[in-house]
């Protein structure tokens, strides 16, 4: 079965764009019923072809009774791993599949037919029944819910069936497989949680479950039925609370005598603080809305989430979830002061490497000879690229830069640096270089500003023109072009695609010399660095293309 949800709603032509929809927002929050029920959930949907599982999950709570995944399984599939105790059944299978057809037929046409006492007493058998297909056919067309004892593999196990409704319509059927072990010594714990669990199923058979409450964005901490659930009914008053929930309040100073207390008057009381205000935390508390907040006392925080309970339009009351997030907002802030620490090291450092530029700068005016001038002038600007690439590590999170900017700025500052005349030269940035590695910014900053460098200087030189980079990015593969349209090679061979500029059919004269310089040593090892290649390009009419290729490091997904 290697079926998704996706595939199991595509069968159903029945359901619409709203339907899929509500069963996604249900099946998005039903760990929370999973665990409340202690028992596996399956979501059946009738397509074209009949019923099939849409979406299966386990409790946390308790021993799941399935360790295959079910998605996709049909009736027949779960029946052959059922067996009836025929001393306790008296044979009411065998009743239920003679009775299925007349079950199925009565329900569709209505109970003001003729013979609507026989299909009234086929439908008695399929409640008792363990016929999987029969219970579920009920459950769609007459909106009844089924309850069964069954024995799964030698394990007495309660199955319940649940129309899902959504605007007055049955669009699936939730089942619910409970291991009668997982709850064979009920506690107080266990009959609450069981009693919560039933409030959310008859809420979903009258369509007013799911309510949104379970999408929840926020920096995490989202709180699940083991992290702790107090019980609170139609006056907002607490029933109940686990040991967990009362080892979370306890955090936030609720020492003694939960029981009876308004949690928003006990924590005001208590000084505690909630992150989305006053208003918000007291209709959370009071299980108003399906809403979630997060609460404070000292260095002590606990997210709370509410879910009222409803039935027929009257409120039961609602469970909240509790979960101690000290231990959690304690590493969030260390990450966030480590990534503060980075960020502020990496300033320092970009403004260390530009004074080391500017004087470089000074130095070179101070000397007499041109070459020598060149030459500091060429290093202040490589360490002004080193500089940029810290300014963008400085400025962003974890270590990575967006390359898109850092190009930007360095293709103008490598451009103004190497223009030795008043020529007009523009520039282009063509594609994305996308986020890359601190290593990966490193060393492609250095090979595009000596390309660039060349390209002005010796590519279009006095006469200016455009210089192109164009980037293509495809996962960790990365191919960029630095194109001029100025002279180009000087004819002397086929400069064409000669990797590194050296071989008999190299360039020759001023080509030669930039490819053989220091500034071809410094591209070469850095495209080395990349895991890539270099090759030079005549072309056509004019210009030189210099395409380099690169194999990225891996980014972080969060990037």
């Amino acid at each position: 079965m290697n079926a998704t949800m996706q595939d199991v709603l595509g069968s159903a032509s029945s359901l619409d764009e709203a339907d899929h929809e509500w069963l996604h927002l249900l099946v998005g929050d039903w760990q929370l019923l999973a665990d409340l029920a202690f028992g596996d959930l399956m979501m059946w949907v009738r397509g074209d072809a009949g019923w099939q599982v849409a979406a299966h999950v386990r409790p946390t709570t308790g021993v799941s009774l399935f360790a295959d995944d079910l998605v996709g399984a049909r009736p027949q599939e779960l029946d052959s791993s059922q067996t009836q105790d025929d001393a306790d059944r008296g044979g009411v299978a065998e009743v239920a599949a003679r009775a299925g057809t007349s079950v199925e037929r009565g329900l569709r046409e209505g109970e003001a037919r003729a013979d609507a006492s026989d299909v009234s007493d086929g439908v008695e058998d399929a409640a008792r029944s363990n016929d999987l297909q029969v219970g579920l056919d009920r459950a769609r067309l007459q909106g009844a819910e089924t309850r069964v004892d069954i024995v799964v593999e030698g394990e007495p196990v309660s199955r319940r069936l649940v129309p899902v409704r959504r605007g007055g319509r049955v669009i699936a059927v939730l089942g619910c497989h409970m291991r009668l072990g997982n709850v064979r010594r009920r506690g107080r714990l266990e009959t609450r949680y069981v009693a919560l669990a039933e409030a959310l199923f008859r809420m979903i058979a009258e369509g007013t479950f799911p309510d949104g409450g379970g999408v929840m964005g926020g920096r995490g901490g989202a709180p699940r039925v083991g992290d702790g659930v107090v019980e609170l009914d139609a006056s907002g008053r607490v029933t109940y609370a686990s040991p967990n929930a009362v080892s979370a309040l306890r955090r936030l100073g609720v020492e003694s005598n939960i029981p009876g207390l308004r949690l928003a008057t006990a924590l005001d009381e208590r000084g505690v603080k909630a992150s989305d205000g006053p208003e918000e935390a007291t209709v959370v508390l009071a299980g108003r809305a399906p809403w979630q907040a997060e609460f404070r006392r000292g260095s002590a925080a606990v997210m709370v989430r509410a879910v009222p309970l409803v039935a027929g339009g009257r409120r039961l009351g609602a469970a909240l979830l509790l979960r101690d997030i000290t231990e959690l907002r304690r590493r969030d802030r260390e990450l966030l002061t480590k990534d503060a620490t980075i960020r502020e090291i990496h300033h320092r450092v970009k403004n260390n490497l530009q004074t080391v530029a500017a004087v470089l700068r000074l130095q070179a005016r101070r000397l007499p000879d041109e070459e020598a001038r060149q030459a500091l002038a060429d290093a202040g600007r490589r360490v002004g690229v080193i500089a940029a690439v810290h300014e963008s590590l400085s400025e962003g999170f974890g270590g990575t830069v967006d390359f898109d900017d850092v190009a930007v700025r360095g293709l103008a500052s490598s451009i103004d640096v190497a223009r030795r005349s008043d020529a007009s030269v523009a520039s282009h940035l063509d594609g994305s270089f996308g986020v890359l590695s601190s290593e990966d910014a490193t060393s492609l900053a250095m090979v595009l500003g000596e390309l660039v460098q060349n390209a002005v200087e010796h590519g279009l030189g006095d006469a200016g023109g455009n210089v192109t980079v164009r980037a293509r990015r495809d996962g960790d593969r990365l191919d960029v072009h630095v194109i001029d349209d100025g002279r180009g090679y000087e004819r002397g061979g086929a400069p064409g695609g000669e990797r590194g500029g050296t071989g008999p059919d190299a360039p020759t004269g001023a080509s030669a010399r930039v490819r053989s310089g220091l500034g071809t040593q410094i591209v070469t090892t850095f495209v080395e660095d990349l895991h890539g290649e270099i090759a030079w390009h005549r072309l056509e009419g004019g210009g030189t293309d210099a395409h380099f290729s690169a194999r990225l490091r891996p980014v972080p997904a969060s990037n």
